[in-house]
């Protein structure tokens, strides 16, 4: 391999091209390239551009489209992943104080002002009189 083409294939891996790529570009075969840049230090990934934004979770690029919103999460996947690793980030408005039915007690709703019941027991128990609902 000639000294121009070393430089070459340095500049294009630079630039972000694949091994494909510049195996076309300069006619060598992909395999030189690639062992050229494994023992050169230039098998390393694709460099991004600037505007281009990387997935919170996992850093690979996440694709924009035009008119939408920024977009943080390569993947649905990505995004649990995220938000059940950092929950305490999540902003909870939605909280409503509301007073069970069945006991009188003052509890905390999240998402659902309109709930009547502080638990699952006191519902049973207002709904059926304390005894246990079976189906025959």
């Amino acid at each position: 391999m000639k000294l121009e083409e070393k430089e070459k294939i340095k500049i294009l891996r630079e630039k972000g091209l694949g091994y494909t790529a510049i195996a076309k570009e300069i006619n060598i075969s992909v395999n030189t390239i690639k062992s050229y840049c494994k023992r050169h230090g230039l098998g390393g990934t694709k460099t991004c551009d600037e505007d281009t934004s990387l997935c919170e979770y996992c850093g690979k690029p996440v694709i924009q489209k035009l008119g939408r919103k920024k977009k943080r999460f390569c993947s649905d996947k990505c995004r649990n992943n995220w938000w059940n690793k950092n929950r305490e980030l999540v902003s909870k408005k939605a909280n409503y104080e509301c007073t069970c039915v069945s006991c009188g007690k003052i509890f905390i709703s999240y998402g659902n002002k309109n709930r009547k019941y502080c638990s699952h027991s006191c519902y049973i128990y207002d709904r059926f009189g304390g005894e246990c609902h079976e189906d025959n």
